[in-house]
């Protein structure tokens, strides 16, 4: 279960780097691609339920840093809500 990295660009054009416990945002997430807010959001969402899960079946306890990074995920989104057309852009994913 590697840690992994995942760089975004945000729809202001500021550049975040992202946090899994777990590679499993290489399985809804590729580099180089746009995703609407909404399809960001979900898949956001799904990657850390899942690296949280499976630290949960590892370790005995759901991951705190997985739902930590969720949290911040959907604080950000609503702020490019009113922008038609807003996309987050996958930079990057490192393990």
């Amino acid at each position: 279960m590697p840690e992994t990295t995942w760089t975004v660009r945000w729809p202001d054009g500021s550049e975040e780097a992202l946090y899994s416990p777990s590679s499993v945002v290489a399985e809804l997430f590729t580099p180089g691609e746009s995703y609407p807010l909404d399809d960001f959001l979900t898949r956001a969402r799904i990657a850390m339920e899942r690296a949280s899960g499976r630290v949960a079946k590892k370790y005995g306890f759901a991951c705190s840093s997985a739902m930590a990074q969720l949290d911040a995920i959907e604080a950000r989104v609503p702020t490019y809500a009113a922008q038609d057309g807003a996309t987050v852009v996958c930079l990057s994913i490192t393990h």
